[in-house]
């Protein structure tokens, strides 16, 4: 691993990558089999990520054909990561099994163990038979639809493809990890203006974030249109709140904190409500929600707005916040749903729906057109990444229970094989332009400065 760390860092030539020797293992953030039924009879909020991860080091899988092997330098946590972790809503070796079954390359996945991860940015080492566009040096991120596309069903948009998977999540081999293997249509290019951590983070959320309330897959957000987004200083809604800004929509954003708030407003957003401060309880009880508490927020959204209701709400907490998102939701809008992070099993008051012409659309995740639109807003400093902490690779379980906590703001990375914050900057002109943004979204960590050449004497010492 040291080799393909000094090749890295010396932006190596396309030559000098093909001529590394490939290590027989990796380190990599791990789930075990074994561990499946560890949290039987717990709830959710007492089942603890660091008992479950491991770091273990794995041995390198074959490539298959239209896949490239990446150095991962930096990844990030994603809720799915979550999930994995804590066997819930199923454990994930349930998909590793149907990959098996479905494919005779899919069978290397089905393993003891599952490498995990949705997120990566870092170098092209190999490429499989087929593989065109990219080449060994090549310094990509990787967005996490893994596709076959063998189905006419994929074709107008790769996320109905029924052979649609998320990478690291329903595939082995993901972005927690020294190593990866990806599809090479998972690959775009990394934005040059970026550190490792930060390019890293946006993959999943920030084109999840861009299908869901931007695209016409989506919600198909314009200019002026009210839009209320959940958990909007968050690793998705951090991204949703710059797209309502930066296109010229109107973002209601709720919050938890105080400091939350401050980032939501960092981001450009105006109109601001703190659910904790304000005291907002949805559910009476377990079984029973509170349709006074859906009239007050309306009513909190009309003062802020002037009047006006949510065309679009951004919903992704699912079973707490659900009923109220439905109820304050404008007569024909729409609410764009997806992840459930509090429960999968919504109620709502259906005569708020069928009365008042409103829309509930699903929405997971993006196509790779979608993804590469959202990476190019990246790559042009007009969409931000929002880090708020970064962990090395052995503190994985600790970054995951934060993330489950809800201990965090924006998003969380991991550095893999990244020594230390601050590198793979290869545009400092353009970091330069946008330092004051960039800094302003890494809420709790250090800033970094614009010139590569200064990060890497200050990381050295």
């Amino acid at each position: 691993m040291k080799q393909i760390l000094e090749a890295v860092l010396n932006q190596a030539s396309e030559q000098e990558f093909e001529a590394l020797t490939l290590p027989e293992t990796y380190r990599a953030i791990t789930v075990h089999k074994s561990d499946e039924a560890m949290f039987e009879g717990l709830s959710t909020r007492d089942k603890d990520p660091r008992r479950s991860l491991h770091l273990d080091d794995v041995p390198l899988p074959e490539l298959a054909p239209g896949e490239a092997l990446i150095a991962v330098m930096a990844s990030s946590i994603n809720y799915n990561t979550v999930w994995t972790s804590i066997f819930e809503p199923v454990s994930t070796f349930g998909f590793l099994e149907r990959y098996d079954k479905s494919r005779e390359d899919g069978k290397r996945h089905d393993l003891p163990y599952h490498v995990i991860g949705s997120d990566a940015a870092g170098v092209v080492l190999r490429t499989g038979p087929g593989v065109q566009a990219w080449k060994p040096g090549d310094r990509v991120v990787a967005h996490c639809l893994s596709v076959e596309l063998e189905s006419p069903l994929g074709h107008n948009d790769t996320m109905l493809d029924p052979e649609q998977r998320i990478w690291g999540f329903e595939t082995n081999f993901g972005g927690l990890a020294e190593l990866a293997i990806v599809k090479s249509n998972q690959l775009m290019p990394k934005p040059a203006h970026l550190t490792w951590e930060e390019a890293a983070s946006p993959g999943l959320v920030n084109s999840t974030a861009y299908r869901q309330l931007v695209s016409r897959n989506g919600a198909g957000m314009k200019q002026g249109d009210v839009v209320l987004i959940w958990g909007a200083s968050g690793g998705l809604g951090s991204y949703a709140t710059q797209y309502a800004v930066n296109g010229g929509a109107i973002p209601v954003c709720v919050v938890s904190s105080p400091e939350k708030a401050d980032l939501c407003r960092a981001m450009g957003a105006e109109l601001v409500i703190d659910r904790s401060a304000e005291g907002y309880k949805f559910w009476k009880d377990e079984h029973t929600q509170d349709p006074k508490e859906w009239q007050r927020l309306g009513k909190r959204i009309r003062e802020l707005t002037g009047g006006d209701d949510a065309d679009i709400v951004f919903e992704h907490p699912g079973r707490e916040t659900f009923g109220a998102s439905v109820y304050v939701t404008r007569k024909g809008g729409t609410i764009a749903t997806c992840a459930s992070t509090s429960g999968y099993m919504h109620e709502y008051d259906n005569r708020y729906l069928w009365m008042s012409l409103k829309r509930i659309i699903g929405s997971h995740f993006a196509n790779y057109r979608e993804a590469h639109e959202s990476n190019r807003l990246i790559a042009k400093g007009m969409v931000h990444p929002t880090v708020s902490k970064v962990f090395p690779l052995e503190q994985a379980g600790q970054a995951a229970y934060e993330v489950h906590c809800n201990a965090h703001q924006g998003k969380v990375g991991v550095l893999a094989l990244a020594p230390s914050e601050g590198l793979g900057v290869t545009d400092p002109e353009l970091r330069a332009r946008h330092l004051p943004a960039i800094n302003r979204f890494r809420l709790g960590s250090n800033p970094i400065p614009a010139d590569p050449n200064a990060v890497r004497a200050d990381t050295s010492e």
